[in-house]
């Protein structure tokens, strides 16, 4: 499977009802981040949480970053593929209005 395929199954095997809820939100793979080329994933736009007056806004953004996953994980397919899972839903969970703090009593930070 290729990082794009990795990253597409992660969104395939939320459950349909969050992808649905999913609005306005574009979901790319990048090469790093240029600010900070270590993190795995970052989401940048307004969490469905905190869309009072929103019209007229370019669409949210997830990117998952390639070069960082598989330079920390890429030696194990299977723990590489896990951990793009994590990214995805990691960010995702931003887009629902999910902060840092909640990610970690989940366990997804």
């Amino acid at each position: 499977m290729t990082f794009e395929e990795h990253v597409r199954s992660a969104l395939d095997s939320l459950p349909a009802e969050l992808r649905e809820a999913m609005s306005n939100v574009e979901i790319v793979v990048e090469d790093e981040n240029p600010e900070d080329p270590d993190i795995f994933g970052l989401y940048l736009g307004i969490p469905l949480t905190e869309r009072h007056e929103y019209a007229g806004v370019l669409p949210d953004k997830i990117a998952i970053y390639q070069v960082p996953l598989e330079d920390e994980f890429g030696d194990d397919p299977e723990l590489l593929e896990e951990e793009i899972r994590v990214t995805v839903i990691h960010e995702v969970a931003h887009h629902f209005g999910i902060d840092e703090d909640r990610l970690a009593e989940l366990g997804w930070s």
